[in-house]
């Protein structure tokens, strides 16, 4: 199995360790400070807007190479202002005026995706025929707002609601939009005996995290899909959990939130919606156990959670989904302000903003 470097093998790391290892990314101090943008440094980011107004909502953060593939796209798609003497303040990558609708969003950024996926050359690790994940995720105006599935304005070409467009899922990162997911913690507990929590071990051959330990159930939030909707189909396709059972037993339990940086340098600002089935002592624990499905899982295995905690300290799980573990331990009264130091600084990284007032 896949393990973290560093103290990963030795069971060293604390919960705290476990939440750098996910949200690891801060915006730094210079960010959009007034200097002439012709003068970036490596890690200068810009805005992606939808136009170029100021009042134009910032949906996703741009590093200067992506600027420079932009910039060679002939399809008079794009704004990008000449840096030279223009404030970092004010400087923004937009789409042309004449794309100004979801629909015409969406097909803009397709066809640029597969460009790049078709091209040979272009970010191939990220967004090349291995990579591409065929599954299209929503970007909002506003990140915080509702999102499209309950939104009555934010059908595929109404540019009333909260929905702007949606891209390739395996681009996101390429161009720093906040994506969605749901997960979702099976677990059960008898009387005073130990809580027990059901581990799947991905599949060695995923694309991401081969062979690390996951959530009981987990996924992506795709375009037009609800959270809850998408936890039933992750939960039946990937964990063969009926879909009576998750809709009847499924509870959601919040949310955490983290900016994650990878080691390519790309970012991946998350929301993740957290759930919680706890299998009645009464029922046929049968009818809630996870079997593998549909190839994304190599195995499930029911865990107690001492065995959990000290998997989760040998960075044997998925980063983000140790981080869901850890709200779940502090939600259960297992994590608490007596018994970690870490306590507010966890609590509080868990569920932050990614900065966004300051993109």
């Amino acid at each position: 199995m896949a393990t973290n470097s560093g103290d990963s093998g030795s069971g060293n790391l604390t919960f705290l360790d476990l939440v750098n290892a996910c949200d690891n990314f801060r915006l730094p101090a210079y960010h959009r400070a007034d200097v002439p943008a012709s003068s970036p440094t490596q890690d200068t980011l810009v805005p992606w807007t939808l136009t170029q107004s100021l009042c134009s909502p910032v949906v996703g953060l741009l590093k200067p190479e992506i600027i420079d593939l932009l910039r060679e796209e002939g399809d008079r798609s794009w704004v990008i202002p000449d840096p030279a003497g223009v404030p970092r303040s004010t400087y923004r990558v937009s789409f042309h005026p004449s794309i100004d609708t979801p629909t015409k969003r969406t097909d803009v950024m397709k066809k640029l995706c597969e460009r790049w996926r078709d091209s040979g050359s272009i970010y191939q690790d990220i967004i090349g025929p291995k990579k591409w994940r065929n599954e299209m995720y929503p970007v909002y105006r506003n990140p915080f707002g509702v999102h499209r599935a309950h939104d009555p304005k934010g059908s595929d070409d109404s540019d009333d609601g909260n929905y702007a467009f949606e891209m390739e899922r395996s681009a996101c990162a390429l161009f720093g939009v906040i994506t969605y997911g749901v997960h979702m913690t099976v677990f059960q507990q008898a009387n005073d005996s130990e809580m027990q929590i059901w581990v799947p071990t991905r599949s060695r051959t995923k694309q991401t995290w081969p062979g690390y330990l996951d959530n009981s159930v987990a996924g992506g939030i795709p375009s037009g899909m609800s959270a809850f909707e998408s936890l039933v189909k992750e939960a039946a396709e990937e964990a063969s959990i009926d879909i009576g059972i998750t809709s009847k037993y499924a509870r959601c339990a919040g949310s955490i939130s983290y900016y994650r940086q990878t080691s390519a340098g790309w970012l991946q600002p998350e929301v993740e919606y957290v759930y919680d089935m706890k299998i009645p002592d009464d029922s046929d624990a049968m009818l809630f156990q996870p079997r593998p499905a549909d190839g994304e899982v190599e195995s499930f295995d029911l865990l107690p959670l001492h065995v959990v905690i000290s998997n989760m300290k040998q960075g044997l799980f998925k980063a983000n989904c140790a981080v869901v573990l850890i709200d779940f331990l502090i939600r259960h009264g297992y994590l608490t302000p007596d018994n970690d130091p870490d306590f507010m600084e966890i609590i509080t990284r868990i569920h932050g903003r990614f900065h966004y007032e300051r993109w």
